[in-house]
């Protein structure tokens, strides 16, 4: 179904030395899997949980690992725990730490009234930084009993692969210029917190990374953006892609005030100081309550103060990288808006953003780091004297890696199912199916009869956007159909859905066509409808007339490809409405039963899964 990609450059071992990544400090659990450079596999846990987020970013949920996704992976590469060289956990205690447990004990108090602060932000600090570093032993003797048999090991002391903590924001950085299409760029990441550091920069080039600087708490773009988003009655560290949304609702009127505490100086730094947004403001909205005015102009003006600032901080980063691309990650690298306006800007030739930019995007980050270190042999290099074992990036400091061997051209690498599977499934169920050999064009003719599809197919995305593998499609012809797609996934009326349209269509619909080599696999780019097609395509529109775009390309997903080439023969629209397979509150699906259970549970008029259609 979607086809490894080809090597970026030569000279490696025969495949061998697996590697596997995990993300489990805070939210978006996830696992990733790495042979010889080769990413073999990655997931999010909540899909296979089916708790969203995975947990909640708390010091009492740091100790879970994403069993379930270590599991996919090994599994999709046939292998157990024991066959791995290497195991790589995206944050470093000691980072954290930085001193404060000379003697190695900690104490807690027995209720957050009884803190004292000092050494510690939070009362409950030192029990976090205890779980993130018995993460080895919760990955040896933690995982749940129904997945022992591929967690087991050797009955003996030490397990057979080494162990490596590696800096958060390292992590995050990997994660864009260890996969992006480019072979030199400049890297800039963007988040709430790691350890320390909020905001890092780098350049890669001639397989050597080196870190140009950090920003560190409390000063925060994603920290500013989760105060506001919960201000604004939604959950901080999951629906700030509801302000987003928002902000084309607003107008910036709170800029001004907002641009006097976030204050942008020299080298890429900048000052977050604090603000009471009840005081200067508004009150905190109750969830659920009218969203007022007063709370769209917060918004507004949130957002453009974010693109003001991320314009500055790249102008900076270009002229200290000497690149002309910049390969972005950091759950802040997931606003749109954001990334268009740079894109727009010309700052840089090539913005490329790595498709699951967010903290799950750390496990795939820690895997390519450790197994980039690895196959190059832990030199130390000569111009710094860095640690073999150094993962603190600080400014200065010059890695040399393996020569890469793989690119992320598209984000399919959860798990897939084979139609025996599917449709023993619907034979168990006793479900009313039909199997067809000509797909594309039968769930063409749906879509054009207006109806709202499940789509699956393939294997699953690895991050939080469905692009054509977990998907619900519909046609954007039917101006009512975004508020139809809204009330069936229960959504908010304001939530706009994004159109997929295929690589070779976008000139046509879309505009700025040129940018970034034409291309936005993976919907992370805003883009504006061109005149005379917004009527044709209403509810693939924001309000002002904007669209997030996922290009769709015939070498990474070629039965999507094959839809929208059919659907455009049949309407004349060769453009869809791709939201995630999923309702609010809940994961995307990952398996058969959950888009059955999805099926059955919402008004969805037909599913198409694998090579069988199952109609209402």
């Amino acid at each position: 179904m979607h086809p490894s990609p080809a090597p970026v450059e030569p000279g490696v071992p025969a495949p061998g030395l697996f590697t596997l990544g995990i993300n489990a400090s805070f939210h978006d659990s996830a696992a990733a899997l790495v042979c010889d450079g080769q990413v073999v596999a990655a997931a999010e846990d909540e899909r296979f949980t089916r708790i969203k987020h995975g947990k909640r970013p708390l010091p009492f949920t740091a100790w879970e690992l994403p069993y379930n996704a270590i599991d996919f992976c090994l599994k999709e590469a046939g292998i157990t725990l024991a066959d791995l060289s290497h195991v790589a956990y995206s944050y470093d205690p000691e980072l954290f730490l930085d001193g404060r447990l000379p003697e190695q004990r900690f104490t807690l108090p027995l209720q957050p009234s009884d803190f004292e602060p000092g050494i510690w932000e939070n009362p409950w600090d030192p029990l976090f930084a205890a779980y993130v570093m018995n993460a080895p032993r919760q990955l040896r003797d933690g995982a749940p009993h129904h997945l022992k048999k591929r967690f087991a090991l050797p009955d003996k002391a030490e397990p057979p692969y080494r162990w490596h903590f590696v800096a958060h924001h390292l992590c995050h950085q990997a994660s864009a210029f260890l996969a992006a299409p480019f072979a030199r760029c400049a890297v800039m990441t963007l988040d709430g917190r790691g350890e320390q550091a909020t905001t890092t920069y780098g350049r890669y080039r001639d397989s050597r990374y080196e870190a140009l600087g950090e920003v560190r708490v409390p000063h925060s773009l994603g920290l500013l953006y989760e105060q506001v988003t919960a201000h604004l009655g939604f959950l901080h560290s999951s629906d700030e892609y509801k302000v987003m949304a928002l902000a084309a609702l607003g107008e910036p009127r709170f800029a001004g005030l907002l641009r006097e505490h976030l204050v942008v100086g020299d080298e890429g730094h900048y000052r977050l100081h604090p603000i009471d947004l009840a005081q200067a403001v508004c009150p905190p909205r109750v969830p659920g309550s009218k969203m007022e005015a007063v709370h769209l102009d917060l918004t507004a003006s949130l957002q453009l103060v974010l693109e003001e600032t991320a314009l500055k901080l790249a102008a900076w980063l270009r002229e200290r990288s000497g690149e002309r691309v910049l390969a972005m990650a950091g759950g802040v690298a997931l606003n749109c808006l954001m990334n268009s306006r740079l894109r727009d800007a010309g700052i840089f030739e090539r913005v490329w953003v790595q498709p699951a930019a967010g903290d799950a995007g750390t496990a795939l980050g820690a895997a390519l780091w450790t197994d980039a270190r690895e196959r190059r042999g832990l030199e130390e290099d000569s111009t710094h004297q860095n640690s073999p074992e150094a993962s603190d990036a600080k400014s200065g400091a010059v890695f040399t890696l393996a020569p890469r061997r793989w690119q992320m051209d598209h984000p399919y690498l959860g798990p897939a199912f084979a139609d025996e599977e599917v449709e023993a499934l619907l034979t168990w169920a006793k479900l009313t199916y039909r199997r067809v050999d000509d797909l594309a064009e039968q769930t063409a003719q749906l879509l054009a009869q207006n109806k709202i599809i499940g789509w699956f197919q393939g294997r699953m995305e690895f991050g939080p956007r469905a692009l054509g593998a977990r998907s619900i499609l519909a046609s954007p012809v039917d101006p009512d159909m975004q508020a139809r797609l809204n009330e069936l996934k229960d959504r908010e009326d304001f939530r706009p859905v994004a159109p997929a349209v295929n690589v070779e269509d976008l000139a046509d619909w879309f505009e700025p066509a040129d940018a970034n080599d034409g291309a936005s696999p993976f919907m992370l780019f805003v883009y504006r409808v061109k005149p005379g097609r917004t009527n044709r395509i209403p509810s693939a529109l924001h309000t002002d007339h904007t669209a997030r775009v996922q290009t769709v390309h015939s070498e990474t997903n070629p039965l999507f490809h094959e839809l929208l080439q059919a659907v455009g023969r049949t309407t004349g629209v060769p453009v869809l409405v791709n939201t995630s397979f999923n309702v609010r509150g809940e994961p995307i699906v990952a398996t058969p039963k959950a888009a059955i259970d999805a099926f059955f549970s919402t008004p969805l008029d037909a599913l198409v899964i694998g090579s069988f259609i199952l109609e209402k």
